[in-house]
């Protein structure tokens, strides 16, 4: 039996909690560490956890010393953009919540989440997966067969 499950509408406020372990992780801007906007994000995310057919999901391990707390976390969208060569029924699979309690890291949680991810991913036709990596993490993901692309984005905050 696997350690890895699909997350449930009850686990919302963990997976906050160890997306804010990942922003933390990554962003040390300030307003990083605060966790006031879980409040309006928990609805949102309680209702896409629910769905069970829809274009989002999220992967997670049980923290196995810590009974109601989550280890692990994976998470992503499949999105449609335009075909083109090589995609051209444009489905394209985007990770953006990778998140590994630090007393739990190095067991295989993050890998094996992500491979439930990658296999979610081609179940709905994705024809590539994107993931933004931090040097720590770029090893595992370059395991799984992900490569560095030339990143040519921009932002615009509204």
């Amino acid at each position: 039996m696997s350690l890895v499950r699909r997350a449930r509408p009850e686990d919302a406020a963990e997976v906050l909690r160890l997306r804010q372990v990942m922003i933390g992780s990554l962003w040390s801007a300030e307003g990083s560490g605060s966790t006031e906007w879980h409040a309006q994000s928990l609805p949102a995310l309680r209702e896409r956890l629910a769905e069970e057919e829809g274009d989002f999901a999220a992967f997670v391990v049980e923290h196995p010393g810590r009974p109601g707390a989550l280890a692990s976390l994976v998470a992503g969208t499949v999105e449609y953009r335009i075909g083109r060569a090589g995609n051209p029924r444009g489905r394209v699979g985007h990770v953006f919540s990778v998140a590994t309690d630090p007393d739990a890291r190095r067991r295989g949680y993050a890998r094996a989440c992500m491979e439930e991810l990658l296999g979610w991913f081609r179940t709905r036709g994705a024809g590539h997966v994107l993931l933004n990596a931090s040097p720590e993490a770029e090893p595992l993901y370059a395991s799984l067969g992900f490569t560095r692309d030339p990143d040519p984005s921009m932002r615009l905050l509204l």
